[in-house]
């Protein structure tokens, strides 16, 4: 009787910290929410590291740069041009460059996609509502074939769709848009509280 009131509670543990996700990630996402309001994917020389364009404006992948960099302390301009620099082959070659940027690199969402699959981050690509957890990193290809990516909340809509956070247009917002487009990619960082380097 004891050992199942243990197992019982591990159990309610385990399930406990999954549904709660990351809500540090989700937090620092949704902080941007009405602050991030222009949407501006132009080409910008920044500070490195830990370089940012103007807050009120940025790209989708502006929203998970800077909510990792405030949740977790981690900055991916210099996480992903370390990388890049170290293992340039590895990248996607779609723009034709022949050496890593650190001040667009972080910015492009195939490379993120990249860098998060390198470390181990990828998950099975499937669009039961369940599989989604609040922090979660999710892409997608909208019309035109542009890659997207947005940060799940902890926020349903009325069908129990979990919501997004990201940057589609018009600058930060939380939305139902998770499987509007078709999905390409899923990511789940690990759940230590600040990761400020990842090896």
């Amino acid at each position: 009787m004891r050992l199942s009131l243990v197992l019982f509670a591990l159990l309610s543990l385990c399930l406990g910290a999954r549904a709660k996700g990351a809500s540090d990630i989700v937090e620092a996402a949704r902080a941007q929410v009405g602050v991030t309001v222009i949407y501006d994917g132009s080409y910008q020389r920044l500070d490195y590291p830990g370089g940012d364009v103007p807050l009120d404006r940025g790209v989708c992948t502006d929203v998970v740069v800077r909510a990792l960099r405030d949740a977790r302390g981690m900055d991916l301009q210099k996480l992903v041009h370390e990388d890049m620099r170290a293992n340039f082959s590895a990248y996607p070659k779609i723009w034709g460059l022949k050496r890593a940027d650190k001040n667009i690199d972080h910015r492009r969402v195939p490379n993120l996609q990249r860098f998060f699959e390198r470390r181990g981050w990828k998950l099975r690509l499937d669009r039961n509502e369940k599989e989604f957890l609040p922090g979660d990193l999710v892409t997608c290809m909208l019309p035109g074939n542009l890659p997207h990516i947005m940060i799940v909340s902890d926020r349903r809509s009325p069908a129990a769709t979990p919501l997004v956070i990201h940057n589609v247009g018009a600058g930060a917002r939380e939305e139902d848009f998770l499987f509007r487009y078709k999905l390409t990619g899923h990511y789940r960082l690990p759940q230590s509280p600040r990761l400020q380097e990842v090896e």
